[in-house]
């Protein structure tokens, strides 16, 4: 039987599925088309410019740092490029396997091996990081032949921070280091997040820290066309860096130089100035350190070393460290007393060797007492009963308002950071530094000591040098500054440093006379007389002794049955010349004993340098250290003979007015001596 097909019917299913074909695929080349018009002409400039940067790299371009220099013009800081090499940790499979690869080409160390470690746990994965620095040509050569074996390491010229002069000067000039989470927090949340973009080191401490923004200079931008591996092939445009500016510091280096020198071994801080400007000149801290052990990460075995040494190598003493200002405190509290009406320059007492108060002996440093003293021979002979009376007298809080005038227990505004106040103390000061109700009281008893500066009194050599420097400019008080002035590497003009006076002290011309007379009499006929015999010039000064612990009721103290580190701090403060004063100091030789052996010969040296040009001989040097030359040996050489430092220029002496000398000398020697009834 034969089956009938319904061929219209079929005929009709077919063009049906045909049409329907046709309208998927007219519907498939319509989205097509719709699609490649959007990516063509609707996100044309988009996809031109995403493709564009899969081309091309905007790396930012980091400038090279500003340098420093001392005020002669000797660089202190400066640059030099070398190689590096790197690992970027998310491109490397085992790490610490390729690591010990490379080891088999270039010398890396245990220590290399910590640092890396350290910082990769400081920094992101994607960062590129060294595993060595200051790679040998032959080194850059041998890794290069073998490259292909090191995906995610890379060789890489790199500028680095260097400190030729090692030591010298470490705490004032400060380093550089890689920048860590907190500084990079921090320079997110401000301005400068774009001008830091490709920078990995930062000021860290002294002048590089404090003047950070003058010497990072402005970052620069490239244009790069890459392959598709990523590489460089050529630059396209770029818009250069603009380097840092030099930064000209008042330091004298030679100077500084002469003072470490002169310190040796020993422990201490000092600090010389112009009383005039301000301008600091020599800003010592002993013992110090090398900076360029921190520029690429300090190793753990030195950061142990220096961390961890009781000498205290990483304090700046002359910013931050305190210490009781011993009978160098004596000329402040003897003008405090003239301004108050306490004491006149003729007014004496009996000093029988002591002061008794409250049934305590306050003993005097010189058995059986000096007789009959006034307010100069108080100052020249540095008696210590004359000074119990006149604290007891005045009583503390007097004495703070007074003495703190010259800005003791306070900041001096240095320009660099880390200054501490030291103590200057009070009733009002005491409530607040103890929480106990019986220890916030103060008593009459700690009032005496504080006359002959110590008890609670504990101040910088900066603050001493400030003040010394205050007397030496007849009552005005300038801002210390360390920086002269900076030099815009751009238009070459330099922008001076403001001399600012911080205040002038209202003390009467005549007052600070009487003062001055008596610490020119402390170098010719007092405790700093040995040290300043046959001097060109005239110098006022004051010694000072501070007591380190305490010793008993019934005990006399004896350096040689004492441990070192608990002897008496030699102090001593000056200026000169008298008549016109172009430098004014103050230093601390910890331990040392007598501030006329040990510290006011190392003042001397500094004077005869600024002052006549004069640089002592390597065996005046030695004899210094060792507390044998209280006079020059021999002839001193002039600053040109001995010690130069590569690109020094010496300073124009300043004018030791010998004319003067002698009068001034002679009023000295001669007070008015009137034993006045009290």
């Amino acid at each position: 039987m034969t089956e009938l097909k319904d061929v219209g019917a079929e005929i009709y299913r077919f063009r049906l599925r045909l049409v329907a074909a046709g309208v998927v695929v007219v519907l498939a080349f319509g989205g097509v088309v719709a699609r490649l018009s959007y990516l063509q002409i609707t996100r044309h400039d988009d996809l031109l410019e995403q493709a564009e940067n899969n081309r091309t790299a905007i790396v930012p371009v980091v400038p090279n740092r500003g340098l420093i220099l001392d005020r002669n013009g000797v660089v202190l800081a400066s640059n030099y490029s070398a190689y590096t090499l790197e690992i970027t940790p998310s491109k490397v499979g085992d790490l610490e396997q390729t690591i010990d690869d490379l080891a088999q080409v270039v010398d890396i160390q245990l220590r290399d091996r910590k640092r890396f470690k350290k910082l990769a746990e400081e920094s992101r994965n994607f960062e590129s990081l060294p595993i060595r620095t200051r790679l040998t040509d032959v080194e850059v050569a041998r890794f290069a032949a073998q490259r292909y074996r090191f995906p995610g390491v890379d060789i890489k010229a790199r500028l680095f921070r260097s400190y030729p002069f090692g030591e010298l000067a470490s705490h004032v000039i400060g380093y550089i280091g890689r920048i860590n989470q907190a500084e990079k927090t921090r320079i997110d949340d401000s301005d400068d997040e774009d001008n830091y973009k490709g920078t990995e080191y930062i000021g860290k401490l002294g002048i590089e820290q404090s003047y950070e923004t003058q010497l990072h200079g402005l970052t620069g931008v490239e244009e790069i066309e890459t392959s598709a591996g990523g590489r460089a092939v050529r630059r396209l445009a770029s818009n250069p860096a603009t380097p840092g500016n030099t930064v000209v510091m008042s330091l004298d280096i030679k100077l500084q130089k002469l003072v470490e020198d002169l310190y040796g071994d020993r422990r201490g801080a000092l600090v010389a100035l112009d009383p005039k400007t301000g301008e600091v000149l020599a800003f010592v801290s002993k013992p110090t350190f090398d900076p360029n052990l921190f520029v690429e990460g300090i190793d753990s075995e030195s950061w142990a070393a220096l961390n961890g040494s009781p000498d205290k190598p990483l304090l700046n003493r002359a910013l931050r460290g305190t210490y009781p200002p011993g009978s160098t405190y004596k000329p402040f509290m003897a003008l405090a007393a003239l301004e108050t009406g306490k004491r006149t320059p003729q007014q004496s007492i009996m000093d029988p060797g002591y002061f008794m108060f409250a049934g305590h002996r306050f003993r005097d440093d010189k058995e059986g007492g000096h007789g009959t003293v006034d307010m100069y021979r108080s100052i020249v002979q540095s008696c210590d009963t004359y000074y119990y009376m006149l604290a007891n007298d005045m009583g503390v809080d007097l004495i703070h308002d007074e003495v703190g005038k010259f800005g003791f227990g306070g900041l001096t505004g240095i320009d660099i950071q880390g200054e501490v106040r030291g103590i200057l103390p009070s009733t009002a000061w005491k409530r607040r530094a103890y929480k106990r109700p019986e220890q916030q009281r103060w008593y009459a008893g700690e009032t005496i000591s504080l006359g002959i500066g110590q008890g609670y009194n504990n101040f910088t050599m900066l603050q001493l040098a400030t003040a010394t420097g205050v007397l030496a400019n007849d009552g005005i008080k300038m801002k210390p500054h360390l920086v002269k002035e900076v030099v815009d590497v751009v238009t070459r003009n330099a922008q001076q440093t403001l001399r600012e006076i911080k205040a002038e002290i209202s003390a009467k011309p005549a007052n600070i006379e009487v003062i001055k007379r008596a610490l020119v009499g402390v170098n010719i006929e007092g405790t700093g007389a040995t040290a300043f015999r046959g001097a060109g010039y005239v110098a006022a000064g004051k010694t000072g002794t501070a007591q380190v612990v305490s010793i008993g009721k019934n005990e006399k103290y004896n350096a040689a049955n004492t441990a070192e580190r608990f002897r008496d701090h030699a102090l001593y403060m000056a200026f000169a010349p008298a008549e016109n004063p172009q430098i004014a100091l103050a230093m601390v030789v910890e331990n040392a004993g007598f501030g006329g052996v040990a510290a006011a010969p190392i003042a001397r040296r500094v004077f005869d340098y600024w002052l006549l040009q004069k640089y002592p001989s390597v065996q005046d040097l030695a004899a210094v250290r060792m507390g044998q030359a209280p006079v020059p040996i021999g002839t001193p050489r002039a600053i040109a003979e001995v010690a130069e430092l590569p690109g020094y220029v010496a300073p124009a002496a300043a004018a030791a007015s010998a004319a003067s000398a002698p009068a001034l000398a002679a009023s000295a020697v001669a007070p008015v001596k009137i034993a006045t009834k009290k």
